[in-house]
């Protein structure tokens, strides 16, 4: 069978072992695809959605209540949104513990961080969107922590939420970053991010001589490989969005100060126990900062051995990966504390 224009996006062959889901967990591919879920769900939203305050929360019951398929629609838009982030950070995670951040995999590596970055704020602002009493950590707190930022800190959270205080323009504003400034930011580094990879020869792998297993993969194996993952993720979605559908509140209406049992979404959770801790500048703004400044550090502080690549946990990053492994399970621990 001659490749067609898909076969042709991927390199002739691979190395076997590196291939395997074990070793790459299928995680990037995975986030490519619930990308795509998004942008197509997205737009079909953006017909019926109302970006200000009075119809915001009304047109999302629409949506979910009277369009024709509107509710599996909304519902497929926020899981693929929410395992975007997951498998963000697997893949983020899968990067560092294998080592694949050395050079010339090294600006790909911050291309990844940065693309990581965006995903979370482009679900922050897809979920404050909802502008009903769900989201009210989203509005008032998380906005407020921009505040807190020494001398720009006001001029920020006025580019943010569009005036003083939240307000009429806060949704389009919301609105604005979220359709434009984000999505378009997160396409053009994902496929950047996905150029780099080619161009930097692939998947991570020792050189020639000393690679053990020299078997290879076709590009028509790997593309097999990559529809099953679809149909995989696919069957998935559809499940979640069919018995877990995404939350709905009632309209936000009157002082949002007053509105009680506040919870930042699960992904910005250990931000809101932090918070609990102490200044809202240092564990709220400084304390996030340090780890996304810890992780950029990375190709710096742990440089792999060429001959060390292809598997996980090369030796040479063993002091790195513990430190990641201890970022890691602090802020798994903190978002279980704050849903208790």
């Amino acid at each position: 069978m001659p490749p067609s224009f898909f076969h042709h996006l991927h390199p002739p062959t691979i190395p076997a072992p590196q291939a395997r889901w074990r070793y790459t967990l299928g995680a990037g591919g995975i986030a490519f695809y619930l990308l795509l879920v998004l942008i197509a769900t997205g737009a079909l939203e953006a017909f019926y959605y109302i970006p200000s305050s009075a119809g915001a929360a009304q047109s999302v019951q629409t949506i979910t209540y009277l369009v024709p398929f509107g509710w599996l629609v909304r519902n497929l838009h926020f899981w693929a949104a929410q395992l975007l982030v997951g498998a963000s950070a697997i893949h983020l995670l899968r990067v560092i513990f294998t080592g694949a951040y050395t050079p010339p995999r090294r600006f790909n590596y911050w291309i990844g961080l940065a693309l990581f970055v965006l995903i979370l704020f482009l679900d922050f602002t897809g979920y404050a969107l909802r502008w009903d009493t769900g989201v009210h950590w989203a509005l008032v707190a998380g906005t407020n922590l921009l505040k807190t930022i020494p001398v720009i800190g006001s001029s920020l959270y006025a580019a943010a939420v569009g005036q003083n205080q939240i307000g009429d323009a806060s949704v389009v504003r919301f609105y604005g970053w979220h359709i434009f400034g984000l999505t378009l930011g997160v396409v053009f580094l994902g496929a950047w991010h996905i150029f780099r990879v080619r161009r930097d020869g692939g998947i991570g792998v020792p050189p020639p001589h000393l690679r053990r297993d020299p078997a290879r993969i076709t590009r028509f194996e790997l593309v097999n490989r990559e529809w099953l993952a679809v149909l995989v993720i696919s069957a998935a979605l559809i499940l979640l969005s069919t018995y877990l559908p995404a939350p709905i509140a009632a309209p936000i209406s009157g002082d949002l100060s007053q509105i009680a049992d506040a919870r930042a979404p699960w992904f910005f959770l250990w931000v809101q126990q932090l918070l609990k801790l102490g200044d809202p500048f240092v564990l709220g703004v400084l304390a996030p900062l340090l780890v996304l400044a810890f992780l950029a550090a990375i190709p710096y502080l742990a440089p792999i051995q060429p001959g060390e690549l292809g598997r996980w946990f090369p030796r040479g990053g063993r002091v790195v990966q513990g430190a990641t492994a201890v970022v890691a399970l602090a802020v798994f621990a903190l978002t279980l504390l704050a849903l208790q």
